[in-house]
């Protein structure tokens, strides 16, 4: 499947971070919570510095609450050439988006707007080339940098409202990229894409969990389950985060944040915990 986008200044610079040295984490236990479809790379990453993982799969990704209408009305708009640009902040909305295509192209002049490193490589693969990333990976620098609104009628094919965007989201987000968009002219579309809920987690798992020694934390959703599920007090007690939104929900939550990632990515957090457990 090929999306091409005509305009892009070139794929994303892909930050670099230290590689912890093999064995590094022999010896040591970490729980990951991430949704078990998408825990696999980062259990990878850490079993291969020989660490002992602990998978708590706290989370579930499901389809939004209609079923994917909303999505898919949108996607048929978007292939009509109804957006300027097409803004996704995670791999599931990526995921989900192209679906919804069903291998249909967007008109060249639709831009792709991705927040993160990982977001734009699940694009990338799939043969988009994002025109806007963010240095940081949070959605408030996405509307830092985003341009403001083409004025109405002055882009060929436009209609007379002016700028359009179409935001990819999951069913709860924080109430940045539409406000922040809309401040800058653009009148924003927003489509669920899907829905984080609760995951089936083994008395057995979660046990492991309490005795371990660190946790790596990938999103708000997966630290308020965690705290759900095991308590405050019954979390490990080395809190790695994957980045500043992330952290600010350890925190909300009662706990420290023993060491959050430099680079906002799954290579990004290993290094982070095997930093904070050396």
């Amino acid at each position: 499947m090929h999306h091409p986008v005509s305009g892009s200044s070139g794929r994303p610079p892909v930050p670099t971070v230290p590689v912890p040295p093999p064995g590094s984490l022999a010896g040591r236990s970490v729980v990951v919570t991430r949704a078990r479809a998408q825990a696999s790379g980062l259990v990878q990453l850490l079993s291969d510095l020989g660490a002992e993982v602990v998978e708590l799969p706290v989370i579930a990704i499901e389809d939004a609450a209609d079923g994917g209408a909303a999505l898919a009305a949108a996607a048929d708009r978007a292939v009509g050439g109804a957006y300027e640009w097409v803004v996704v902040t995670s791999t599931n909305g990526v995921a989900r988006m192209v679906d919804a295509l069903g291998g249909r192209s967007l008109p060249a002049s639709t831009r792709w707007a991705a927040v993160g490193t990982s977001t734009a490589k699940a694009l990338m693969v799939r043969g988009i080339v994002p025109d806007l990333v963010p240095e940081d990976a949070v959605s408030d620098a996405l509307v830092e940098v985003f341009p403001g609104a083409t004025p109405a009628g002055s882009a060929p094919g436009r209609d007379a409202e002016g700028g359009a965007a179409l935001f990819v989201r999951a069913e709860r987000v924080r109430d940045v990229v539409v406000p922040g968009l809309a401040a800058k002219g653009w009148r924003v579309d927003e489509a669920v894409a899907y829905r984080t809920v609760a995951g089936h987690v083994g008395a057995g798992a979660a046990a492991r969990a309490r005795s371990a020694d660190a946790v790596a934390f990938t999103s708000s959703s997966t630290v308020e389950r965690t705290v759900d599920l095991l308590g405050v007090d019954g979390v490990p007690p080395v809190v790695v985060s994957i980045g500043p939104v992330t952290s600010g929900a350890v925190r909300a939550a009662g706990l420290d944040v023993t060491a959050e990632a430099v680079v906002h990515t799954l290579d990004g957090l290993v290094a982070a915990v095997a930093d904070a457990l050396s």
